[in-house]
This record gives structure tokens, sequence and C-alpha cells, in this order.
């Protein structure tokens, strides 16, 4: 397998796992904050549109079936 082919594949999978979820949303850790002594820690949510997995999906598909041009 080609790295072409690889990163077809992968976007294949990727959006159909975010359109079968209907987008994925996820947490990743914020700044911690010091107030009056006391310390929070804080999170911030990111989430993946079904849009997003749909374009990952149509790339995948179109790296699949666009053949090379000859050199």
């Amino acid at each position: 397998m080609n790295t072409k082919t690889i990163i077809a594949v992968v976007l294949v999978v990727l959006g159909l796992v975010v359109l079968a979820y209907s987008g994925l949303s996820f947490t990743t850790p914020g700044k911690p904050i010091e107030f009056l002594g006391m310390h929070f820690e804080t999170t911030v949510s990111h989430f993946i549109s079904p849009v997003a997995g749909a374009f990952a999906l149509i790339g995948g598909i179109v790296l699949l079936l666009v053949k090379p041009r000859g050199v």
C-alpha cells in the first residue's frame, strides 16, 4: 500500500465514525486557575461536526478513485 491509499482509507474510516455518531465531542485540559488560594482545573470542550465527517469521507473516496498521473 502506498501513502495515498493509507491516507484515503484513514479519511474514509474517520468520516464514517463521525457520521455514525452524528458528530464527536471531547474535552481537553484547560488552563488552571488560582483564585484566593484555591486551585481550579478547567476543561475545554471541542466538537467535530458531521459536516467535517462528510468532507473527510468524500475526500477519502476521491483519493481512492483518482489515478496517479504518469510522470
